[in-house]
C-alpha cells in the first residue's frame, strides 16, 4: 500500500540503512567484550538471587543495610499502599505530593544535615523520583549555557548528563586533585559555578575530601554538589557524607539517594530554601514526571527508623568490610589485580583487562557467586574490575566463601597473563 501517492520501495530502504547502522554498532561492541546481558531475578532474599532455577550468593546488590526486604518496611509499604493505592498519579505540582512525601522530605532533611536545628522542614528538601532526575535537575535547573561547572573525573553518569543538559560550560579535573581542579577554577570564569562530586565514587568505594572541597567552593564563590548515593545510610553512623565530614554550608547541595542503602526507591535533595523552591518552581525533571509512589516513600520513612534504632547494622557491615580486605591483601597478586583503598560497603577487585574480568567473573558464577565484572565505559579501558558489595544481611562465613572462591578463581585465571601495572590513572 503507498501513502501520499509515494510506493514503500524508498521507506523500506532507507528503514533497513538505518536498522543496518544500529546492527554495526551493535556488532562493533560485541567484538569488544562489552555487551551487557539482562538476567531476570526469579527470586530474591537479602543474601541471595535465583536466576534460571539456580540460587547465586549475592555480591552485586546495593542493599548495603539489608533493608528492601526488612519485614517492618514491607509492613509500612504495605499499609500505605491499603490507604493511597499504588501510584501517585500525577507530578507533585499536580495532585501528586502527598503529606507521607512531605514526612519524607522532613525526615531526609533532619537526618542528614550534621548539626540539625529546628529551623530544618521540609522546606530544605525536595523529593524526586529517582537520583538520576535529582542531578539532572539540579544542574540544568541552576545553570546555564553562561556558566560553567566542574566535575570529577569518576562522577557518576547523571552528574555528567546534567552538566550537558544545562549547556553550561563543563571541565573535568583529575580524581580528588584539588590542584587541578583550583587551577580550572581561576582559569575559567563565568556568573555561576558548580562543583560536583560523588561523596563515595561508585566504582571504586572512595570518598571524595569533601572539607577542602569546600573550602576551595568558599574561595572561588561556587556551589558545591554532593552526590552522596552510596555515602547515606554508611558514612557518619548512618548519616552520610556531611557528618562523616563534619561540614555544613548553605552553598552545599545535597543529593541522597533512597535506593542503596536504604532499600527504597527515589532521592532526596537538601539545600537551601532558595535551591529548592527554585527546583520545584523551574526543575524540568521535578516537574514533568509522575511523583513517587506513597507506599515507597512509606517504606524509606520506616527504614529510617530502623536504621536510627539498629546502628548495629553498619558496625556489622563495617566489620565484613574489615575481615575481607584483610583475607585479600594477605594473597599474593604478583601485580595481576589489586583491592582497591575502599572504606565502604563497596570493595572493587581491579584485575585490569575485560577478558580477565569476564573470565573471573564466570568462574565464580559457576561457583554460586554473583559478582558484577566492570568494564569500559562504565570504567577505563585499562580498569576493569570486579565490583564487590557487601551487606550488613551478610555473614561471615559468607563473606569467608566468597574470598576463598575468589582466591582460587584468581589463581587459575591470572597465572599466565603478562603483569599489568598497579597504577591506573583516571585523569586521562
Amino acid at each position: 500500500m503507498s501513502t501520499g501517492g509515494q510506493s514503500d520501495e524508498p521507506i523500506t530502504r532507507y528503514s533497513q540503512h538505518l536498522l543496518q547502522h544500529l546492527q554495526n554498532d551493535l556488532t562493533q561492541w560485541e567484538h569488544k567484550g562489552l555487551t551487557r546481558s539482562l538476567y531476570p531475578v526469579q527470586a530474591a532474599t537479602s543474601t541471595h538471587i535465583q536466576i534460571d532455577g539456580k540460587s547465586y550468593l549475592n555480591f552485586a546488590s546495593n542493599d548495603y543495610l539489608g533493608l528492601a526486604r526488612h519485614p517492618e518496611v514491607i509492613e509500612a509499604s504495605a499499609k500505605a499502599l491499603t490507604t493511597f493505592g499504588l501510584g501517585s498519579t500525577a507530578s507533585h505540582a499536580v495532585c501528586g505530593h502527598f503529606e507521607i512525601h512531605e514526612a519524607l522530605e522532613h525526615r531526609f532533611n533532619q537526618w542528614v544535615n550534621p548539626t540539625p536545628s529546628s529551623t530544618l522542614d521540609a522546606s530544605n528538601a525536595c523529593l524526586f523520583s529517582s537520583g538520576y532526575q535529582a542531578n539532572l535537575a539540579i544542574i540544568s535547573t541552576l545553570l546555564g549555557h553562561h556558566d560553567a561547572i566542574f566535575g570529577d573525573k569518576l562522577n557518576h553518569a547523571c552528574l555528567n548528563d546534567g552538566a550537558q543538559l544545562s549547556r553550561a560550560s563543563f571541565h573535568r579535573f583529575k580524581h580528588n586533585d584539588l590542584d587541578h581542579l583550583s587551577y580550572l577554577l581561576e582559569k575559567h570564569s563565568a556568573p555561576q559555578r558548580m562543583i560536583a562530586v560523588d561523596g563515595v565514587y561508585s566504582m571504586d568505594g572512595d570518598l571524595a575530601p569533601l572539607e577542602a572541597l569546600l573550602n576551595i567552593a568558599e574561595r572561588h564563590d561556587t556551589w558545591l554538589l554532593v552526590d552522596d548515593a552510596h555515602g547515606l545510610g554508611v558514612l557518619g553512623d548512618g548519616h552520610g557524607s556531611l557528618k562523616h565530614w563534619g561540614i555544613q554550608h548553605e552553598r552545599l547541595i545535597y543529593m541522597g539517594t533512597l535506593s542503596k542503602a536504604l532499600g527504597s526507591y527515589g532521592a532526596c535533595v537538601s539545600a537551601h530554601p532558595l535551591v529548592i523552591r527554585t527546583l520545584i518552581q523551574r526543575g524540568r525533571p521535578y516537574l514533568y514526571t509522575t511523583a513517587q509512589p506513597p507506599a515507597v516513600a512509606a517504606g524509606a520513612l520506616a527504614a529510617f527508623d530502623i536504621l536510627e534504632h539498629e546502628p548495629e547494622r553498619i558496625a556489622h557491615l563495617q566489620a565484613l568490610c574489615t575481615r575481607f580486605r584483610q583475607a585479600m591483601n594477605s594473597s599474593q597478586s604478583g601485580g595481576l589485580w589489586s583491592l582497591a583503598p575502599s572504606m565502604t560497603a563497596i570493595q572493587p577487585l581491579i584485575v585490569y583487562t575485560t577478558e580477565r574480568a569476564m573470565q573471573i567473573n564466570q568462574a565464580l558464577k559457576e561457583k554460586g557467586f554473583w559478582v558484577p565484572a566492570i568494564r569500559t565505559p562504565t570504567v577505563p579501558e585499562n580498569a576493569a574490575r570486579l565490583r564487590i558489595t557487601f551487606s550488613a544481611a551478610h555473614s561471615f562465613e559468607q563473606v569467608d566463601a566468597l574470598t576463598q572462591a575468589l582466591q582460587q578463581c584468581l589463581e587459575v585465571y591470572t597465572s599466565s597473563v603478562i603483569k599489568h601495572s598497579e597504577s591506573v590513572d583516571y585523569g586521562i
